[in-house]
């Protein structure tokens, strides 16, 4: 692990670049083919490079994907609420999205309105539109051109999503919802970083209401 780092630390592996084969990586390396494999699974398992089935494995290209395993096991060891949860949503994405409005490209752009298509289309299905919730706020954090914030985001989207899927299906109506993402949305497009992040604050504040409502649901269900 360590000496691939320093190949990437170096710039001798560069985002996007295929490793060598396995055979010819031990060789290189003088290290057992256990030792490499063993290595570049903790190494996929940490974002730093990605392995494609049939093709070989590749130093990670993006925004890093971190599992988010080790802040799941974090909020059941210390209890962290779905209250506090929400603070730290509000203090991360309402400046990234401030970031989203002043750096978004044609192609960020693109891939904002995809998602709100895809949460329009998803209106009766609470999983779905979940689902494409989670997947535009991803795509605005990796609009803020921010790879430690869109990390941040990354993390914390993954456990709201385990936490909330349990819930959603409650939830009635997300007409409001996502005409609040439709105004996010226009902000970062006219790249009027106040309004992105006013839109911001307000979504957050309007699910996190929401999802106060649907765990009220929850509980008096399990009673």
């Amino acid at each position: 692990m360590e000496q691939i780092r320093s190949l990437i630390a170096n710039g001798d592996l560069r985002p996007g670049d295929r490793l060598p084969a396995e055979r010819e990586l031990a060789k290189q390396l003088s290290i057992s083919r256990p030792s490499i494999r063993a290595g570049l699974r903790m190494l996929v398992a940490r974002g730093v490079l990605r392995a494609k089935h049939g093709s070989g494995t590749y130093v990670a290209d993006g925004p890093p994907s971190l599992d988010s395993e080790q802040l799941s096991l974090l909020a059941d060891l210390h209890g962290f609420t779905f209250d506090q949860m929400f603070e730290a949503r509000q203090v991360l994405e309402v400046q990234v999205a401030g970031l989203a409005a002043e750096r978004a490209t044609a192609e960020h752009l693109a891939t904002l309105s995809e998602e709100i298509a895809e949460m329009y289309a998803a209106l009766d299905d609470p999983q779905q539109y979940l689902i494409h919730d989670i997947k535009f706020h991803r795509a605005i954090a990796a609009a803020s051109e921010n790879p430690i914030l869109a990390t941040l985001v990354e993390m914390v989207s993954a456990v709201m999503y385990d936490q909330r899927r349990e819930t959603i299906g409650r939830a009635h109506d997300f007409k409001e919802s996502v005409e609040m993402h439709q105004r996010v949305y226009r902000a970062i497009r006219s790249h009027n970083a106040e309004e992105a992040r006013r839109s911001m604050h307000e979504h957050l504040a309007l699910a996190h209401k929401a999802y106060r409502t649907e765990e009220g649901k929850l509980s008096k269900k399990k009673k």
